[in-house]
């Protein structure tokens, strides 16, 4: 629903930073053809996809601009500042292209705008800035088609860099699964192999019992062993080899490593002696290592599994692909997700350095385009410092703000270079390694979409990207609609 009012002067229209350069006669034209029409709070102005019929400047309120993105809503933008403007913005090109809404603005409050028809829009730019046109004309399509290829170009190189160091980080608990699997399979036709000679008649009911019951002891001694020392390591195995060459047991130095692994020592051994008897005890030595030795390789595939799920939960995590687009999320679990993604990418003289503050509450957020920001920070981050250096991710509170920092220890952002780091297209990078849109991209995500901030402090030796995002969803003044 909306209300028309009485026109603008044109003193009023002077106000608006738009039109303060025009001369009177300019101004008065506006006057004659635009209107001033009142928007209720929670209305839509103009839906995407409808016929562009008209120019929107803000005069007073709230307003959102959002997109559909794969049916969904999306908001873009949201502000409060008189004087910005929306609808129409392309009707200069006339029948160049479809004369569409690129988006729907919505009143957030009560608003009111200064309307002017498509039209008279147009004729306006095209009689008063001839030249210019021509120029928006050639910038517009020039932009519009670089800035796809290179935005697509950008994500795809990001994504295919961290594919590559997932399938890395993949490929080895993978590897080490099919390895003890193989081994598992060797180890089980063993153990039945020692058992057959165990129990071919030698052992009464009895002390095959007693064996049977030292060998649940052993895989429960396996579960709870003791991670010792290298040093440690070393002298119980000498200790060991020492007993079984005592006793008889041959080869009992490749024997030692995998029972003191297992948690098992002299004094158990001695139990299984007094079991099965001095005769039969290399037999049951071996028939138990083979079951140390099975259980430690199940350990081993069982971590190996488990990484591997880890590794595709952080994947899923970080891709968001079985998620709705906008959700309330932790961000360490986002910042996690992200990092395991680039684990294979950060060199190993370069030091990760976590420091969250676990209190902080979850926040309103677009979950995958927030672990695009991470992407491009620490990506940025690992280029500055080169192969070696400390990445430090932070988290914390700036006032009434979550915030996420992002520090590397490299050289700092060159002070001529500094007011130009989130300038679409404009790179530090050698020409073919950087598109220039990385921080451009972040920028937008972080301002536009979810109503925060970003932030850079940089000095030779210490760079902070600071990310500043709210608690709960309102207008912003970053920005216009």
């Amino acid at each position: 629903m909306s209300t028309e009012t009485d026109r603008l002067t044109p003193e009023q229209l002077r106000t608006l930073f738009l039109f303060e350069t025009l001369d009177d006669a300019q101004l008065g034209w506006l006057a004659e053809r635009g209107r001033v029409e009142q928007r209720a709070g929670g209305t839509l102005v103009y839906g995407e996809g409808e016929a562009a019929t008209c120019f929107f400047v803000l005069l007073r309120g709230a307003v959102a601009l959002s997109r559909q993105v794969r049916g969904d809503d999306v908001e873009t933008s949201r502000t409060d500042q008189r004087g910005v403007y929306g609808g129409a913005t392309q009707a200069y090109l006339g029948d160049q292209v479809e004369q569409i809404y690129r988006n729907s603005l919505r009143a957030v409050t009560d608003a009111e705008f200064f309307v002017l028809p498509a039209e008279d829009f147009a004729y306006a730019l095209r009689s008063w800035f001839p030249m210019p046109m021509h120029l928006l004309e050639g910038l517009f399509f020039g932009m519009r088609d670089s800035q796809m290829i290179v935005g697509e170009r950008e994500r795809l190189l990001a994504l295919g860099s961290l594919s590559a160091g997932l399938t890395h980080e993949l490929n080895n608990p993978a590897a080490a699964a099919v390895r003890a699997t193989s081994v598992l399979r060797d180890r089980v036709a063993g153990m039945r192999h020692k058992l057959a000679m165990v129990a071919d008649g030698r052992l009464d009911g009895r002390a095959l019992r007693g064996l049977v019951a030292l060998q649940e002891e052993a895989v429960a001694r396996v579960a709870t062993a003791p991670k010792l020392t290298p040093m440690a390591t070393a002298d119980a195995e000498d200790t060991l080899t020492d007993w079984l060459d005592e006793h008889g047991v041959s080869g009992g130095w490749d024997l030692a490593p995998i029972l003191v692994g297992g948690g098992l020592d002299a004094p158990w051994l001695a139990q299984v002696k007094e079991a099965v008897g001095p005769a039969d005890l290399e037999a049951a030595v071996r028939w138990l290592t083979y079951t140390v030795d099975t259980e430690l390789l199940m350990r081993e595939i069982g971590d190996a599994v488990t990484r591997i799920s880890g590794l595709v939960g952080a994947a899923k995590q970080y891709s968001q692909l079985d998620r709705a687009p906008h959700q309330v999320v932790d961000v360490h679990d986002l910042l996690d997700a992200t990092l395991v993604m680039f684990k294979a990418k950060i060199p190993a003289q370069v030091k990760l350095v976590r420091e969250y503050d676990r209190g902080l509450p979850p926040v309103p957020a677009y979950a995958a385009e927030l672990n695009q920001v991470w992407t491009n920070l620490i990506d940025n981050a690992l280029g500055a410092m080169g192969e070696k250096g400390v990445l430090t991710v932070r988290t914390g509170l700036v006032g009434e703000m979550l915030a996420v920092e992002i520090t590397d220890t490299g050289p700092g952002i060159a002070p001529e270079v500094r007011p130009r780091i989130f300038e679409p297209f404009f790179t530090t990078k050698a020409v073919g390694t950087g598109t220039g849109l990385g921080l451009d991209i972040s920028y937008r995500i972080v301002v536009h979409k979810h109503h925060g901030d970003i932030r850079v402090e940089t000095e030779p030796g210490r760079t902070t990207f600071r990310v500043l995002l709210p608690f709960s969803e309102g207008p912003s003044t970053a920005g216009a609609a």
